[in-house]
């Protein structure tokens, strides 16, 4: 067995050549990554540069027009949603969407059920540890369609964590908190990571991803523009130009 394969069989994460295009615009551009078992990756870029559009093809919301992608050595290029989620793909989007009639903790028995396969009342003392890990203990039964935004952000993770995943893909989970609320999110992110699940976040606030991230990558238009340490990353011209407008 070569070195390359047996690298790539360790990694949680794959992605190879991964192209996605609507009509003449390419989406997803030749992007290649991998991700280890337990590691945390930001994912910064334009508005429009092809981020979320990533996050659908790992998930399996939608399908690439070529390339591969595997999760744990085993090819699910071709899996569904529901698939890939029992295999450990747990994920956030943007707007949370709760089931806003249903309280708490009935948001996460849907997840473990349907996400991880599992019978409600087998699922009953993994959403109880869900709701302490992400500081929702106390709004169990409270209904969902009631809570702020930062609580609602909460809910939108434990919802994900709620499947068991492996893998957690965080959309712009920040988007629209104040700044304190930004950082009580990122210590309960901070938690979750140190818990072993590997993260891949796309945010906007670069600081918040720092403060998990050990790596971060730049798309712009469906193409990788640059990875490696965060910081050495943000310190590139390139990047520093297109993301922060500065030099332009």
């Amino acid at each position: 067995m070569s070195n390359e394969l047996v690298t790539t069989m360790q990694q949680l994460l794959v992605l190879e050549q991964l192209h996605k295009s609507y009509g003449s615009v390419k989406v997803t551009d030749d992007i290649s990554l991998s991700l280890a078992p337990g590691e945390a990756l930001g994912i910064i870029g334009p508005n429009g540069a092809g981020k979320s559009t990533l996050f659908n093809l790992i998930s399996g919301g939608v399908s690439a027009d070529s390339g591969r992608i595997l999760l744990a050595g085993q090819d699910v290029t071709r899996e569904p949603v529901f698939k890939r989620c029992r295999r450990g793909v747990g994920r956030s989007h943007q707007i949370p969407h709760p089931f806003v009639k249903m309280t708490v903790f009935e948001n996460l028995l849907v997840g473990a059920a349907f996400g991880a396969n599992q019978t409600e009342k087998a699922s009953y003392d993994w959403c109880a540890h869900v709701l302490e890990l992400t500081g929702l203990i106390r709004k169990a039964n409270v209904l969902a369609g009631s809570l702020t935004l930062l609580e609602r952000k909460r809910l939108e993770m434990a919802r994900a964590l709620a499947t068991r995943p492996r893998l957690l893909l965080l959309d712009e989970i920040a988007g629209g908190l104040t700044e304190p609320e930004c950082l009580e999110l990122v210590e309960t992110i901070q938690g979750i990571h140190r818990g072993g699940t590997a993260i891949i976040w796309i945010e906007h606030i670069v600081h918040a991803l720092l403060a998990v991230a050990s790596r971060l990558m730049v798309i712009n238009f469906g193409r990788k523009l640059d990875e490696g340490e965060p910081r050495a990353v943000m310190s590139n011209p390139r990047v520093q130009e297109i993301y922060l407008g500065i030099g332009s």
